[in-house]
């Protein structure tokens, strides 16, 4: 039977090693709390092997110390499923329990999207406060959002994920008067009212639709910039990948674009696109998006789907890989998953295996067996850099044929198609109609073909 296991992995809780964090000096980390908090992790193991599962909490350790925690415990118990009462069953949370006294803990995280009733029955049994891991991605983000635009993305995608998880005590339950009641007109003239966690949910939901039209406003201002770079035949190229796999640094060394590089998750959230250009001198421009994780909450990509357009737009993905992290290929999955989701996994992909310069031979040469497609550099070194911008020239897309054509005033809509669809070179208006010297698709240029003039005029 596929779903057994063994006994063994059922009785015990496995202790994670190497998950408590060592600081020294606080100060260190700059946008941390005043006072950190003490926090224990624990995850469910369902499937694949104990050091994936170890690798996962890992992760977490590393979201919970870039959101300002100190983690003193790591706790993976293996499951067939997570217990739908308190996530990892009442007997395991006990013992939960006896790990949060004796350490001391203040928080524990759980390593998954718990549903409310979930968090709320192992709050009851380990007595501290319970957050599960959208709860803390989308707590990162919240900390590192600069613009509007992103400010307002993270508050819908914070106050979505609220909204089933209101929760009211004693007298906040009351209901507030309804109907008329409150202008005299007394028994019999009551509606039914709502309660106090009624009237939290329905300002709720009027702040996000707020938030949704704002958003909305904003994006149309993106929209019209990716319109511009179309009419002017600029073909796009999004980085996209994995956090902390050197998105940015990639950027900046491409670009000298100038963002902000930190070894931290979700260090930037805002999307910044630069103009470069090809050793051949093909101009295009290179889009930085948000970094990706495992499990990235759907809260956040619904929020984020205007930023995230960067991506849909393009013609080319740069898909940024950390070449010396424990399991990259987890990590090409999972951004391949945000990918699909967000109706992006059609475009083609440039897989650029980062921080050579820290990688396992072998690891990167297994990286490259499994993806032929790929590119190995170092931002930080700038080695296989001049390989990488060889590959974008030779993935952009088709701008095929060069030629001159004089195409007659009457088909003024090949010439609209060549402006949209290509790289016009020069153009010159003359009697008999429009001589253009442009790049354009193989397509388009078999229906110039029958204009293409011999030799184009001085």
């Amino acid at each position: 039977m596929t779903g057994e296991l063994d006994l063994e992995d059922r009785r015990a809780l496995r202790r994670v090693a190497g998950l408590s964090t060592e600081l020294t000096d606080v100060t260190e980390v700059e946008y941390r709390a005043l006072r950190l908090e003490r926090v224990v992790l624990v995850g469910v193991w369902t499937e694949g092997t104990a050091e994936l599962a170890e690798n996962s909490l890992r992760e977490l350790a590393l979201l919970a110390e870039t959101a300002g925690s100190e983690v003193l415990e790591g706790l993976v118990q293996r499951r067939s499923r997570p217990d739908p009462a308190t996530y990892i069953g009442s007997g395991k949370a006990a013992e939960l329990r006896d790990v949060v006294i004796s350490t001391g803990a203040d928080t524990v995280i759980c390593d998954g999207e718990l549903a409310p009733s979930q968090l709320r029955h192992l709050e009851e049994v380990v007595q501290v406060k319970v957050i599960d891991r959208t709860a803390l991605i989308l707590d990162i983000f919240a900390q590192h959002a600069k613009s509007r635009e992103g400010k307002a993305q993270v508050e819908l995608a914070q106050l979505n994920y609220l909204l089933p998880r209101l929760r009211g005590w004693g007298g906040n339950l009351s209901r507030q008067v309804g109907g008329r009641a409150a202008g005299g007109i007394g028994i019999g003239g009551r509606g039914p009212g709502e309660t106090k966690i009624e009237l939290d949910r329905r300002r709720i939901r009027t702040r996000m639709a707020k938030l949704r039209r704002q958003i909305e406003g904003m994006s149309k201002s993106r929209e019209t910039k990716r319109g511009e770079r179309r009419r002017h035949a600029v073909p796009a190229v999004a980085i996209a990948g994995y956090t902390n796999a050197g998105k940015s640094s990639l950027l900046n060394r491409l670009t000298g674009a100038g963002v902000l590089v930190e070894n931290a998750l979700f260090a930037t959230l805002d999307p910044t696109v630069r103009r470069a250009e090809t050793p051949g001198g093909r101009a295009y421009t290179l889009a930085d998006t948000v970094g990706f994780v495992r499990h990235l909450p759907h809260q956040l990509i619904e929020a984020f789907r205007s930023t995230l357009e960067e991506v849909t737009d393009a013609g080319l993905v740069l898909h940024v890989v950390d070449g010396s992290d424990a399991d990259p290929e987890a990590q090409i999955d999972a951004v391949r998953e945000v990918l699909r989701e967000i109706g992006a996994d059609e475009i083609p992909e440039l897989i650029v295996i980062n921080k050579a310069d820290a990688a396992d031979d072998l690891a990167i040469a297994r990286l490259q067996r499994r993806e032929p497609h790929s590119v190995v550099v170092s931002a930080r070194t700038g080695f296989g850099i001049d390989d990488l911008r060889a590959a974008i020239e030779a993935d952009l897309p088709g701008l095929e044929s060069e030629l001159h054509a004089l195409v007659p005033y009457e088909r003024g809509d090949l010439v609209a198609q060549v402006h949209e669809r290509g790289e016009v070179l020069k153009q010159e208006h003359l009697a008999e109609g429009t001589m253009l010297h442009a790049r354009v698709p193989n397509d388009l240029a078999g229906e110039l073909a029958r204009y293409e003039a011999v030799t184009p005029t001085s």
